[in-house]
């Protein structure tokens, strides 16, 4: 392990955009706990990266606490916190059932809250820290259908320019990355709500619906936000906070 390792917690890090970054992170030399309710698969990426795996149900305010106390039993500290894990359902308002909207709210903006409020004293006490909040491009616009997942993904954005500002003197910076559809199981599992909910064959749904309003037509693949997430951590980026950035084929370019 490098002089300049670091302890990191990435949730949902068991497939998908969380995986992607769990591997980078430890490519980096850091101590990476992976953070998930995929127990099959989180134990399996944490024994590929030597990591560690933690059975998290981050809907509960308890989970997230005790997350935090492994990793610091563990480790001795938490140096990155990276806010990934989350899920979508496609409903219209009217028929949005209220205990998903629920369980979305605590799992992408309570969560991600409270793992913050339960670093910091940590990242204060080692003037170092970076809290990196995997939001969407629908933190920045909305969409249809998808109520819940947006209100969750811009409030968000207000914690990551709050938390920027409470963070700056004592060396922790904060930013959100803002990706348009990443090719993960989260995304395929999507199609066919997609296609159900605006009456198209499912072979429609990435031309039609996806990439229909972005410059370039594709799929983000999960490297690219994990690199984006090498860069924040890096000391290069220590001056940049409070940003959200798009990675998003210029989807909210027009």
């Amino acid at each position: 392990m490098n002089k300049n390792s670091k302890s990191a917690i990435v949730t949902g890090g068991a497939n998908g955009i969380g995986k992607a970054i769990s591997i980078m992170l430890a490519e980096e030399g850091h101590s990476v706990v992976i953070a998930d309710v995929n127990e099959a698969d989180g134990k399996e990426v944490a024994s590929q990266i030597g990591g560690l795996f933690v059975y998290s149900d981050l809907t509960d305010g308890a989970s997230c606490k005790s997350l935090i106390d492994t990793t610091v039993e563990e480790f001795g500290s938490v140096d990155i916190l990276v806010n990934n894990a989350g899920f979508q359902y496609i409903s219209p308002i009217e028929d949005f059932n209220e205990d998903r909207w629920e369980k979305m709210i605590s799992l992408m903006l309570t969560a991600p809250f409270l793992l913050t409020k339960h670093v910091w004293p940590f990242m204060k006490a080692n003037k170092w820290g970076r809290v990196i909040n995997v939001a969407s491009v629908h933190g920045q616009v909305a969409s249809v259908n998808k109520v819940a997942y947006i209100s969750a993904k811009h409030g968000l954005i207000g914690l990551t320019k709050t938390a920027a500002l409470e963070g700056g003197e004592s060396g922790i910076t904060v930013n959100a990355i803002c990706p348009s559809y990443v090719r993960t199981p989260l995304v395929d599992n999507q199609i066919a709500a997609q296609a159900k909910a605006h009456g198209i064959k499912e072979d429609d749904v990435i031309e039609k619906i996806m990439l229909k309003t972005i410059a370039i037509k594709r799929l983000i693949e999960p490297i690219e936000v994990a690199e984006m997430v090498r860069y924040l951590c890096s000391e290069s980026a220590k001056s940049i906070t409070g940003s959200s950035l798009n990675i998003d084929c210029g989807w909210t370019a027009q």
